[in-house]
């Protein structure tokens, strides 16, 4: 595989398949620029080596037409403003508009293109689209990992017709840490694994214990490992179609020889609100009418020793009900946990990262993925078919 800083870009025409699918409020402005600022290392650096920069994205699911609350025109003014130069908005991504907007540029400049998505062509992978869009350009450079695990036409097909593709920055880094935390670990290597359901995770589960040496499972998904011990869990979320997947699940930890750490107390309420009564109890004392929200603090103790002594730790999915604070409890000490280890440390999915920057501790770990589906497809040891077009 080719990366960006592999590339002579001087003079090229260079597009560049980002990921600004970022939110927006009412009145179309964008209310978070996080996606954006994410691709500004890779669209600086090769502007800086003398090419025309031609940046494209999707936005929303606008299902192959033109729907105006998903045009990438309110991101341009803020790509502008990250990049302190002028970037025109282009309203499409193919064709004449495209084409005449790319021959007008000068080297070192950066245009936006219109919603990849408003062409049925994109999602379908469709080799015609993507022979129009390769008509703009030199160079591919694909810097999109949150999407890298869905074939496009933007970020697949396309690179049948490009000569010289490559990844960009973003992409590296998201490949590299992940071989670091899974392909060529310092050991013990733990893997925190939360979130709501099992059925959501079953490969990663499965796939973590062929890798890792620790295995801790919290969450609501903890519940069914539970039940399937034959404990009593009352309200608590489960999914009783899953018990012999988690059975099979403890079986493989046990014959891989992996720690497999699941809670051993929660925070139990009758309802998951904010105003709700609490108790702290045993998970073998859950009541009938109850429902477990969060572990508890001999889980978090437990938890927290286990990552602890980690030299590298993955980590997907929160703890508990977070966004609630009688239920947040859990997945905050962990991220305090988690940074003292000192630790190689790669956070994926959009819960925990929302987590962890609600601790103001993001900047402590060593990498936080960009991607959810992609970083889960990983984890599941799939080859995400944007980069495998790469290599």
């Amino acid at each position: 595989m080719k990366y960006i800083d592999q590339i002579d870009f001087s003079g090229k025409n260079v597009l560049v398949r980002v990921d600004f699918n970022v939110p927006m409020d009412k009145t179309g402005k964008v209310t978070d620029d996080t996606r954006v600022k994410a691709s500004l290392a890779t669209l600086n650096y090769i502007r800086e080596k003398g090419a025309k920069v031609i940046v494209t994205s999707h936005l929303g699911r606008p299902k192959g037409k033109r729907v105006e609350e998903y045009s990438l025109k309110p991101v341009a003014p803020v790509l502008a403003g990250l990049l302190k130069m002028e970037v025109p908005f282009i309203e499409d991504c193919i064709g004449e508009k495209a084409l005449r907007a790319v021959a007008g540029m000068k080297a070192g400049e950066v245009i936006l293109l219109e919603n990849l998505r408003f062409h049925p062509g994109e999602d379908k992978n469709d080799e015609a689209f993507a022979q129009e869009l390769a008509k703009l350009c030199d160079v591919y450079i694909n810097d999109a990992f949150a999407v890298s695990h869905r074939a496009a036409a933007s970020n697949t097909a396309i690179t049948k017709f490009v000569p010289l593709c490559a990844a960009g920055f973003l992409l590296k880094n998201e490949i590299e840490y992940f071989n670091k935390a899974m392909k060529n670990p310092a050991r013990p290597l733990a893997a925190l694994i939360g979130g709501a359901k099992v059925s959501d995770k079953i490969k990663v589960l499965e796939n973590v214990l062929d890798n890792v040496d620790r295995l801790i499972i919290g969450g609501g998904m903890a519940f069914t490992f539970l039940k399937a011990q034959g404990l009593n869990i009352g309200k608590s979320l489960c999914e009783t179609e899953m018990l012999d997947v988690a059975i099979k699940i403890m079986d493989k930890a046990k014959t891989k020889n992996v720690q497999l750490l699941l809670p051993v107390d929660a925070v139990i309420a009758q309802t998951p609100t904010a105003d709700a009564e609490t108790k702290v109890v045993d998970v073998k004392s859950i009541p009938e009418d109850w429902m477990g929200l969060d572990i508890g603090p001999a889980s978090i103790a437990a938890f927290s020793d286990a990552v602890k002594t980690a030299k590298t730790i993955v980590w997907n999915g929160p703890l508990g009900m977070f966004e609630l604070a009688p239920f947040a409890s859990g997945t905050f000490k962990l991220v305090d946990a988690v940074v003292d280890s000192g630790a190689l440390t790669i956070v994926g999915g959009g819960d925990t990262d929302t987590a962890i920057h609600k601790t103001g501790k993001s900047d402590k770990i060593s990498y936080i993925s960009t991607g959810g589906g992609a970083f889960l497809e990983l984890l599941e040891g799939k080859m995400l078919p944007a980069v495998a077009v790469l290599d």
